[in-house]
């Protein structure tokens, strides 16, 4: 735990940010110019983009604060109709910068002083004098205050969002209302996703937090400038309207605005939803806080959330025509450029839940829609090519995008929970399988129901209502005819469900002891009811399945070079056979190596290499994953995601809408590394094993090295031997720490040393420069054909 949170303090979404990052180009790169993966170079990295969206139809600026921005040229949106230009970067200089800028400052005004006081005493220097003060010197001075002023340094700043990039974007009026993923991109390098939302609301913005700067103000007030100016206490604003706004540390925005008696108002905030995790705070994301009050100061209404949701949600009756001011805080005051906010508030629909909350492969469902302000109460849900799984029902009036909410979809018969049912002498009678569609429709509410089973029977029960945004804290209780216990659960982590942190649904599985009736409980843990708290139950044999999760979201190459990348396999109802990866209609020229996650793995290290593509061009791909479970063959979609960090210390898969692939040809092609010897690669235990390797000859060979990338225990590089076609490298298995029969892929990255300078008593700094494909391999108790001796 310690190391881990040591890791934490130093690093910010994955980057470091108490080191600054120096970068070089080095003439050895060229050894391995269709090799060097983006890795290798710091890819743009984005910690907030404010405002997070914008109204169709319109052009404004938005402001992007993250790491190495600076090379970015081109920016990138899921879906259709928002174009983006990169007007302007701002970055601290760094201290040496300053120094000298200051020095060289320092010494001009010495020389402006001194000449204004030759000239006072009636003998100005002359032209050319080494005290003279000129116009070139004035020019001069000015551009320095202007550097020193445009981006002074900043102790106070986090690095990690310490960068600004200007954006100037315009959302065509046509374009789709929802949300988006924005990403920052640079010559084969693309940053991480951010939320941005495009509406049809018309929007205010607050000015651009910046992080306070005692170094900024001094120097403002040395130049005989203003301070900057503080926030203003209050703005007013006319709903409905999209407030966009930042919470700096201890500090409270507040919104005035009109309102009549009788308006009933939503007051909605996104804040963790446009920012779900931050790896530097607890709990791990801005806890926004609203509060309204009227014309008096009297407070009218108050949240800090909505059900499970952190972001809070009012819904206010207008009391009486008048003034009222919203109040926006974070709940426990802190603050930070990235704790960004976008507020819905006015007469606006605003959808609380559907029932049911899901629905059958292969057919339409009616699907009763519940909120405020809302012109509809019944949608269509059309499952008739859909396959199963959660996918979003897109609530509208015919016209307006009104929200969205997940919907569950299933192969499996359903039926209607019916009342009353809460006693095992009530309970609803079900044929297995089957899935329930239900409601805890009162505090204190149980439904049971009661099924047949048979002596060693397997029997899985699993709820559907926090994945589906209900507030049902499920608890599920199994019981034979007599009454006694035979399982129990009320909570179970599903990784598949990256954005939740309180798994609240439950899942248990049982073999049945003997033939005869059976009794499922469910009801909410913590006795609350309502028709909000729907779910669906699955009760069926276990039904072995997987999902997919691929990581990074953005995947950065060089021309014909390769990257490693990590697939997430989350089983299922006992599910452990093989899972075969693959590109699914990918351009022609990427290739995925090592795409096979062995049997009761749950992830691989895999790599995709990249075609031979002249200049720089951007790729979005999709792949699949294969699996024979009872001779029927599974094929699940690989979802795109990003391992965050929560609070300095959890991780969580949070999924992209998209897996985007930035392939660059900045050093021209010269080839591929290929791996020539067979694989699997046998490896003895105990033993080792030689890989032959083909790549170009290029300079500096004798500074290339290659070593493994996070190995299993007890597989190393026992030495490289370079070759005319490329190398052999000899693995080496320790019989102490690998166990037999061990499989999987081994990532071999290629680095080359630069010796420091001027000092080579310090030792040298390697670069990471390519990667080879993924070399698949076996740990063998026989010896393999070309043991290395």
């Amino acid at each position: 735990m310690a190391g881990k949170f040591s890791d934490a303090l130093t690093r910010f979404h994955g980057l470091p940010i108490w080191k600054s990052a120096i970068r070089q180009t080095w003439k050895s790169a060229l050894l391995l110019a269709l090799t060097v993966p983006a890795f290798a170079q710091n890819a743009p990295r984005i910690g907030y983009v404010f405002p997070a969206g914008g109204r169709a139809g319109t052009t404004f600026q938005v402001t992007v604060g993250g790491q190495f921005l600076e090379p970015a040229t081109n920016i990138v949106f899921t879906g259709e109709g928002i174009h983006a230009t990169v007007v302007e970067f701002h970055k601290p200089m760094n201290q040496g910068v300053f120094n000298n800028l200051r020095d060289k400052l320092r010494e001009l005004q010495d020389k402006k002083q001194a000449h204004a006081r030759a000239a006072r005493q009636g003998s100005p220097p002359a032209p050319g004098a080494t005290n003279c003060f000129t116009a070139a010197d004035e020019k001069e001075l000015a551009e320095i205050r202007a550097k020193i002023l445009k981006n002074p340094p900043n102790r106070n700043a986090t690095p990690a969002i310490a960068e600004v990039a200007t954006l100037r974007v315009t959302i065509d009026a046509d374009a789709a209302p929802g949300d988006r993923e924005i990403r920052l991109g640079a010559p084969g390098a693309l940053s991480n996703p951010l939320r941005f939302r495009v509406g049809r609301l018309p929007e205010f913005a607050k000015a651009p937090a910046q992080a306070e700067n005692p170094e900024a103000d001094r120097l403002r007030r040395q130049f005989g400038l203003p301070a900057s100016a503080p926030p203003p206490k209050e703005t007013r604003v006319t709903p409905p309207t999209v407030i966009n706004g930042q919470i700096l540390p201890g500090l409270v925005d507040r919104y005035r605005f009109f309102a009549r008696r009788g308006q009933q108002f939503v007051i909605a905030a996104s804040a963790r939803e446009l920012i779900p995790y931050l790896a530097d705070a607890v709990p791990g994301w801005f806890q926004a806080a609203l509060t309204l009050y009227d014309a008096k100061g009297k407070e009218v209404a108050y949240n800090d959330d909505f059900r499970f949701r952190p972001d809070p949600v009012l819904r206010c009756d207008i009391p009486a025509d008048g003034e009222y001011v919203l109040e926006v805080k974070d709940a426990i005051y802190r603050g930070r450029e990235d704790f960004v906010y976008r507020i819905t508030l006015g007469e606006v629909p605003f959808v609380t839940g559907i029932y049911p909350p899901g629905g059958q492969a292969g057919q339409t469902t009616e699907v009763e829609v519940a909120g405020w302000n809302l012109p509809v109460d019944k949608m269509t849900f059309d499952a008739r090519e859909l396959a199963p799984g959660i996918h979003m029902l897109a609530v509208t009036d015919g016209t307006n995008l009104l929200g969205a909410v997940p919907f569950a979809v299933d192969d499996l018969p359903a039926a209607a929970e019916q009342e009353p049912n809460d006693s095992p002498r009530a309970a609803q009678a079900v044929q297995l399988p089957l899935i329930l569609n239900g409601r805890i429709g009162q505090p204190g509410d149980a439904d049971v129901f009661r099924f047949s089973g048979r002596a060693g029977e397997s029997i899985v029960a699993e709820v559907l209502a926090r994945r589906l945004d209900s507030p049902l804290d499920g608890v599920l209780q199994l019981t034979d005819a007599a009454g006694k216990q035979i399982a129990f659960n009320d909570d179970t982590e599903d990784k598949a469900s990256g954005l939740n942190t309180h798994h609240a649904d439950p899942r248990l599985a049982a073999t049945l002891p003997a033939d005869g009736d059976y009794f499922l409980r469910l009801g909410d843990t913590q006795g609350k009811g309502g028709p909000e708290l729907a779910y669906r139950l699955r009760i069926s044999a276990p039904r072995p399945d997987f999902a997919l999760r691929l990581v990074p979201s953005a995947i950065n190459l060089r021309a014909g070079a390769s990257a490693p990348v990590t697939v997430h396999a989350l089983r299922r109802d006992g599910f452990t056979n093989e899972i075969t990866l693959a590109l699914k209609d990918a351009p022609p020229g990427f290739t995925l190596s090592g795409g096979k996650i062995q049997p009761g793995q749950d992830q691989v290290k895999a790599t995709l290499t990249a075609p031979a593509v002249p200049g720089d061009e951007r790729f979005q791909l999709e792949l699949e994953g294969r699996a024979n479970v009872g001779g029927q063959l599974l094929v699940r979609p690989v979802v795109p995601a990003d391992d965050l960090m929560q609070a300095f210390f959890y991780r969580h898969l949070v999924p992209a809408q998209a897996l985007q692939v930035s392939v660059a040809d900045r050093f021209g092609q010269r080839g591929v590394m290929k791996i020539l010897s067979p694989t699997p690669l046998r490896l003895p235990v105990g033993g080792t094993a030689r890989l032959r390797v083909a790549f170009p000859r290029g300079p500096f060979m004798d500074r290339l090295e290659f070593a493994l990338a996070e190995p299993p225990a007890g597989i190393s590089v026992r030495e490289v031997a370079l070759t005319r076609a490329g190398a052999d490298i000899v693995l080496q298995c320790d019989a102490a720490m690998t166990p037999p029969d061990l499989a999987g892929n081994l990532i071999l990255t290629a680095s080359v040393s630069r010796p420091n300078a001027p000092a080579p008593a310090r030792g040298t700094t390697r670069r990471v420069v390519g990667a080879l494909p993924a070399v698949p391999f076996v740990c063998a108790t026989e010896t393999a054909p070309d043991s290395a001796r």
